[in-house]
């Protein structure tokens, strides 16, 4: 890992952070696996690293400098707290008047406050690409199904959509189905989004076993790209065929593809596409 001596994995919930402490656990790269309580993946707990509140954040400093981090990587999920609630280290109190005021503005501007706040500490903030390249969504059909032309429109119309939507810090997903916006994503998540999409009248979307519409995610434009790339995987995938969908449709580039063999083996049999467009 060209650039930094030892990893802090900042582990959020999901199977993203249990990937990237595998990854490292497996090259030999040094790594320390800063688990956010309550949240963190139990399979996390083997790995070296410790549990810090939201609210610790002096003391997650200070446990990463202990360990010899010299950079951070922020992976997984973490739902917006109610910040009255939250229990205040000192050096988490020092920087609240900046969080809730970036909070405020949505959530890439306060995730992009918690990643200045670990440079000024003297990491060095790098993206799970960086760490894990691989999961890098690659341009074009990943599988043996390619969209058709009406569905390219389709992937086109929700890029367009997803890009007005993440311009103003709300969400990374939309769905279009023949031309008609079906959902936007927002603090709900995708797969929240997708059940929503299910429950919808079928003759304004597909239906399983005769799909129509796309799924569509990509980078906020604003967003700090090494912070909370959009992420799909086989779960979401399950969410697209409940939801009549034909397929999904990714940023090349700007997406992490979680599982990818089994994500794109389910889809092949499913006959459904998952491709990476380039804006």
């Amino acid at each position: 890992m060209a650039g930094w001596k030892k990893l802090g994995v900042i582990a959020g919930g999901g199977e993203l952070p249990v990937r990237i402490a595998e990854h490292c656990a497996a090259t030999g790269a040094p790594y320390y696996v800063a688990r956010v309580l309550g949240v963190s993946d139990p399979l996390l707990s083997s790995h070296p690293g410790g549990d810090f509140g939201l609210g610790e954040m002096g003391a997650r400093f200070h446990a990463l400098r202990d360990a010899g981090c010299d950079a951070v990587t922020f992976v997984g999920v973490v739902k917006r707290p109610d910040f009255k609630l939250l229990k205040l280290d000192a050096r988490a109190a020092m920087m609240m008047p900046r969080v809730l005021a970036a909070a405020r503005n949505g959530d890439d501007a306060l995730l992009r406050v918690l990643g200045d706040e670990h440079e000024r500490e003297g990491f060095r903030l790098v993206g799970a690409d960086e760490v894990l390249a691989t999961l890098l969504a690659p341009s074009g059909p990943m599988g043996a199904v390619a969209p058709t032309a009406e569905q390219m429109l389709d992937i086109q119309k929700a890029a367009d959509v997803a890009a007005t939507l993440g311009s103003w810090d709300v969400g990374q997903g939309c769905v279009v189905c023949d031309g008609l916006v079906l959902a936007l994503e927002a603090q709900e998540g995708t797969d929240a989004m997708l059940a929503r999409v299910a429950e919808l009248p079928p003759e304004i979307r597909g239906v399983p076993g005769s799909p129509r519409g796309v799924l569509l995610k990509r980078p906020k434009p604003i967003q700090d790209r090494r912070i909370d790339l959009p992420t799909v995987g086989p779960q979401t995938l399950e969410g697209v065929r409940r939801a009549g969908l034909a397929g999904i449709a990714v940023e090349a580039g700007g997406a992490l593809i979680m599982q990818r063999e089994a994500l794109i083996a389910r889809a092949d049999a499913l006959g459904l596409f998952v491709i990476g467009f380039t804006p």
